[in-house]
């Protein structure tokens, strides 16, 4: 019985996936955000179970993959097509929260192609799932930016057009052009030859851990001062500490 609770597991973060999807298309962008969210800590759970339990298996392996493609592959692709449709059709001026979800969405697609371009972000996303699932290397530390986490940066900039509500920030978040650098430098890192490690602990000692509990120690003081506008820090933070610390 025990075999199949990472499964288990794995199968929620897929099931918050389907139900980001659906707010993600009705453009009710901070319940996409609750769901992802959600999803991303059921899959750090369920590899976390699966080697509590030992119980790690090739089938675990494939669906963890399959659940992050919707969660953290097709969701971050359809919540950059909203911004970019957003920033297109009056910006900051269309609320996020309003009862007319789904507007941004249907805008988009009459002032396409540009919006249909934040789908880059799924189709990197699931050929670096792919390349994951065939790589046996990547165990103790990940090659290229995992899509969690790059989902959690693409998350974070309509949290900070909801929260912070600054004109300096949503001038910046809701510009074509940085939507648009935003896209491409995320479906290159997503792909991108660079070693980063993975938060998977073999002890809890502090010497073979180090870089990990400095990483988060770090990040928790980043989101108890800034919020939201922490999470691109921290993903900046993750990258340059994997590579300083060449792992």
């Amino acid at each position: 019985m025990k075999k199949h609770i990472p499964n288990l597991i794995t199968l929620m973060n897929l099931f918050c996936g389907c139900v980001a999807v659906i707010f993600a298309v009705l453009n009710q962008l901070e319940l996409t955000a609750f769901f992802v969210f959600l999803g991303v800590l059921f899959d750090f759970f369920d590899g976390f179970a699966a080697r509590m339990l030992k119980v790690q298996s090739p089938l675990g392996l494939q669906l963890d993959s399959l659940a992050d493609m919707v969660t953290s592959g097709l969701v971050p692709g359809i919540v950059m097509f909203q911004l970019l449709a957003m920033s297109m059709s009056g910006g900051w001026n269309v609320d996020l929260s309003s009862e007319a979800a789904g507007d941004t969405f249907w805008v988009g697609l009459k002032v396409a192609p540009l919006p249909f371009l934040g789908f880059l972000i799924t189709l990197a996303s699931g050929y670096r799932l792919a390349k994951f699932n065939i790589d046996a290397e990547q165990q103790s530390s990940f090659t290229g930016l995992p899509t969690p986490a790059n989902t959690l940066l693409i998350l974070s900039l309509p949290l900070i057009l909801l929260y912070h509500n600054n004109d300096f920030l949503n001038g910046i978040i809701l510009n074509q052009w940085f939507l648009i650098s935003v896209t491409l430098l995320s479906a290159f890192v997503l792909n991108a030859n660079i070693k980063l490690f993975a938060l998977k602990f073999k002890n809890w000692g502090f010497k073979d851990n180090a870089v990990r509990y400095i990483f988060l120690i770090v990040s928790l003081v980043l989101v108890i001062t800034m919020k939201f506008v922490a999470i691109p820090v921290i993903i900046v933070f993750y990258i340059i500490s994997s590579l300083l610390s060449k792992q």
